[in-house]
């Protein structure tokens, strides 16, 4: 199971009218320890700034599932919770599991589609309890390098 670390980044970006603002942007890291992620991350991103950048901020986050989309139009992250429901057989009380889905789609409409489409084989029943778009641009699976 991946252990996903969201990162922040702090930069001057020039902006198309010209203007340098300051900004601050949020990607996902696949990571086992907080020094690897942020290792990862500034590996991935470190190529695309100029100037002066800070980390300004690495935080665990407690994501179940992570569904990324093969549509190129599919350019942000939803943030879904899930909630499992499982029956006590002794007792008969409805259970109800919460876990948090990361989900990458167009819009909100194509968010729960993907979810759908990618909760489809689940044998037992689920509700989607709150679905929001997320900061995230980029996610960063870990991937395994050849060694030389």
């Amino acid at each position: 199971m991946a252990i996903w670390f969201e990162c922040k980044i702090r930069y001057d970006k020039t902006m198309e009218d010209g203007k340098i603002k300051k900004v601050t942007e949020t990607y996902m890291v696949d990571a086992l320890t907080f020094t690897e992620a942020e290792r990862r991350f500034l590996e991935e991103v470190e190529p695309y700034m100029s100037g002066e950048y800070e980390v300004a901020g690495i935080r665990k986050a407690r994501i179940a599932e992570l569904m990324a989309s093969n549509d190129g139009n599919d350019d942000r992250w939803y943030r879904a919770k899930v909630a499992f429901i499982t029956l006590d057989e002794k007792t008969a009380v409805e259970k109800r599991t919460s876990q948090t889905m990361l989900i990458q789609a167009r819009d909100l409409k194509t968010a729960v589609a993907n979810l759908e489409k990618g909760m489809a084989g689940t044998m037992g029943d689920w509700d989607l309890t709150a679905l929001s778009e997320t900061p995230i641009l980029d996610i960063f699976p870990y991937e395994k390098k050849e060694e030389a």
